[in-house]
């Protein structure tokens, strides 16, 4: 194990955030042994990503993605994906990990996932998590276990087939838990259900159990009282940036009925590309879902999580005060 950070040391790093040169894992010493995680969750357009980067460099370690859309390639600009210019500044890990027609499900996640964390605990003793998909952080920090019930092509076509509205009605029927949890235009993870479902008899709810890790957890969150305008500015910039482009080219690639592109911003690009709807249109849908969205996220962080609020709009400020909360937890 590293040697203990001198307190003037880690004083530099809340206060002028110069790189700290060892673990916070062990500022109180060696009787703390179990490495540390660090989440940085919120609702979307709260403000992680700029954080979670000025939270690497202040203490050397990577950006580990939390964000489930952002597992895919070639979906950067409609995901918010960080830009090139921000995944140079610090290294960044658990992006690109799938082709968008290859559904990824938490149990996969988790296994990706865990050795990465792992690998940060070896070399400097915590890790940093970032990003708003609630169900993912929780598989990892709470250690919930879903049912090992591999995917199944076949039954997902025929579940494509049948239309979302149509699924979402029978998780509601089946499983009305996991439907009230899963978004009725969440085409992705209503199939995964319905797949646990049809493979084993049983709910998804009733199988999920939790085995949380050897590991130390300091949940900071980001909710900015100015949410609204915050959402309607990333979507301005998002089709700005070339999301009806974006999404012409999955379209090309992978077809018009991946389950991927009925996601909030795609789908109504989808929309303008067909005609049905004029680009202004369209940026109105896709901050209205945006909105409802982040309201699901700040009542799924309320209820199933306990961060520590981070206040105040100055990312300055705000890296300083997550410093200053770590120092304070960790004793």
């Amino acid at each position: 194990m590293a040697r203990a950070v001198e307190k003037p040391l880690l004083q530099r790093a809340i206060y002028h955030r110069e790189p700290v040169s060892a673990s916070l894992a062990i500022v109180a010493g060696m009787d703390q042994p179990q490495p540390l995680t660090i989440v940085l969750l919120g609702p979307t357009a709260s403000g992680k990503t700029a954080l979670a980067i000025e939270l690497a460099k202040a203490l050397d370690l990577a950006v580990l993605n939390v964000d489930s859309r952002q597992l895919y390639l070639h979906m950067d600009v409609g995901t918010a994906k960080p830009s090139p210019a921000q995944r140079a500044a610090v290294r960044h890990e658990l992006l690109d990990l799938r082709e968008p027609n290859n559904p990824i499900n938490l149990q996969e996640f988790r296994a990706i996932a865990e050795p990465a964390i792992a690998a940060e605990h070896q070399r400097r003793g915590m890790a940093l998590l970032a990003g708003g998909s609630g169900l993912y952080i929780k598989g990892l920090t709470q250690g919930m276990q879903p049912p090992a019930v591999p995917p199944q092509a076949e039954l997902r076509s025929q579940l494509a087939e049948l239309g979302q509205a149509t699924c979402h009605q029978l998780l509601a029927q089946a499983d009305p838990i996991a439907a009230n949890r899963i978004g009725a235009a969440d085409s992705v993870r209503t199939q995964r259900a319905l797949e646990v479902i049809y493979a084993t008899g049983q709910s998804l709810t009733s199988q999920q159990h939790h085995s949380p890790p050897p590991w130390r957890v300091v949940e900071l969150g980001l909710n900015p009282s100015n949410g609204r305008q915050r959402i309607t500015e990333r979507t301005l910039a998002l089709y700005r940036d070339g999301l009806v482009a974006e999404t012409q080219a999955l379209i090309q690639r992978y077809g018009a009925d991946l389950p991927l592109l009925n996601t909030i911003g795609y789908g109504e690009a989808k929309q303008v590309l067909a005609g049905d709807l004029s680009e202004q249109t369209a940026i109105t849908i896709t901050t209205q879902r945006t909105c409802q969205f982040a309201k699901r996220q700040r009542t799924w962080f309320r209820r199933q999580h306990q961060p520590i609020w981070i206040g105040g709009s100055d990312l300055d400020q705000q890296c300083a005060q997550c410093l200053q909360e770590l120092a304070r937890v960790l004793g």
